[in-house]
């Protein structure tokens, strides 16, 4: 009975191994055919490919990876070409950075302008009557450093070479330039000194008053507030700084204004490079004397102060930073300083720095007229109320060749 029994169990486990092996067989096979159909990439009917032979591909092959090749091909380009398109690329990153500098000036002054109205700052009488959209594009403004104590510089610069009256408007309607004697007010505003001014300026309405308290060592600061008020008033091309006791031809210094027009961040003048002094009480004395180093030194190169001009993106750059523009105890010196860590231009004109007759008499005769005319000694015309109309007439371009200018 115990064999029989052993014998039925053997021949069922002999079974069971035998299904099992059929069965695990056709699973394989079933998964073979399923992954067969799955991973096959049907070939594109759409798409025709190239034919490339052995012999092309062999040789495009080695052409690609033969570094000889490589080196004769560029050898071929032209080496003049390649510095030509360096160089092109480089203008116009150049070109277009200056641009960018320019466009972020502007935006910054037109923002300066708005704040200086929201905050209600005070403007002078021609500021009220400007016209902020769409104003006229002038071509430059002169402005006469002026002071209480210079009426009659003023009434000889009046008869000599700044137009009046109708002359005068028709110098800004025709030609695009604005004069304007330049001052402040005094430390008691609406005292008997102001009050003076505006007298005067009913009379003759060439006035530009700033917000500023007169004293002569104040320069600086009324440098930076005229250049600024100007700005703000008139678009012009040109700011020009002239003193009260200096003769000056307008028309030439139009025409050579006009020459660096198309030129940006440009400043002109006599430039000099005086001593740095700092011993008390001498004239031009300078108090921070220790930052321009070793005593003996010379200041930077600047303009000097009697006549200079700068260009329209200039007069915004001073405009937009006014309040943190260090002031110096002498003017010209810190409008150089205000340009030294800028990309500016300085151009050293010396027709801009003639002496009085016969210094300007000789170059005028011989065909070479200055632009302006003053005594070294004096910083100015000596006794200019009583001089300068001989310095017009032997100096002096004519009025004929103001109104036949064209700027």
């Amino acid at each position: 009975m115990s064999m029989k029994i052993k014998g039925e169990h053997s021949s069922r486990s002999f079974a069971s191994r035998k299904w099992t092996l059929l069965l695990c067989l056709g699973s394989f096979c079933v998964g073979m055919f399923f992954t067969d159909r799955m991973w096959s990439i049907p070939e594109s009917k759409g798409i025709s490919r190239p034919s490339v032979t052995e012999a092309e591909r062999l040789k495009l092959i080695s052409e690609g990876c033969n570094p000889k090749s490589l080196y004769q091909k560029e050898v071929k380009r032209d080496p003049q070409a390649l510095f030509g398109e360096v160089s092109n690329t480089h203008n116009a990153i150049q070109k277009l950075d200056k641009t960018i500098s320019s466009l972020e000036m502007e935006l910054a002054a037109a923002r300066s302008v708005q704040e200086s109205l929201q905050i209600g700052a005070p403007v002078s009488d021609d500021m009220g009557k400007k016209q902020p959209q769409g104003k006229r594009r002038y071509f430059m403004v002169i402005g006469i450093n002026t002071a209480f104590s210079s009426r009659k510089r003023r009434d000889s610069v009046r008869a000599t070479w700044m137009p009046q009256g109708e002359k005068r408007k028709r110098l800004e309607e025709e030609k695009g330039i604005i004069i304007r004697f330049v001052i402040g007010h005094s430390a008691t505003a609406g005292g008997i000194l102001d009050r003076a001014i505006e007298a005067e300026d009913r009379k003759h309405g060439d006035f530009l008053t700033l917000d500023h308290v007169e004293g002569y060592l104040e320069l600086s600061g009324k440098t930076k507030t005229y250049f600024s008020t100007a700005f703000s008033m008139w678009d012009a091309d040109f700011y020009v700084k002239v003193d009260d006791d200096v003769h000056v031809n307008i028309a030439t210094l139009g025409e050579t204004l006009v020459r660096h027009r198309k030129k940006q961040r440009v400043y002109i003048g006599c430039m000099k490079s005086g001593p740095v002094l700092s011993q008390k009480g001498v004239r031009y004395h300078e108090p921070e004397y220790w930052k321009f180093g070793e005593n003996g030194n010379k200041y930077f190169r600047h303009a000097t102060g009697q006549l200079y001009a700068i260009s329209r993106d200039l007069a915004s750059y001073i405009s937009i930073n006014q309040h943190v523009l260090h002031k110096y105890a002498n003017e010209d010196v810190s409008l150089g300083a205000w340009f030294i860590g800028i990309d500016v231009k300085h151009i050293d004109d010396r027709r801009l720095c003639c002496g009085t007759p016969p210094d300007c008499e000789w170059k005028a005769q011989a065909g070479n007229i200055c632009v302006a005319s003053f005594d070294w000694t004096c910083s100015g015309i000596c006794r200019s109320a009583d001089r300068i109309k001989e310095v017009h007439r032997r100096c002096g371009e004519g009025e004929n060749a103001l109104w036949s200018a064209t700027f």
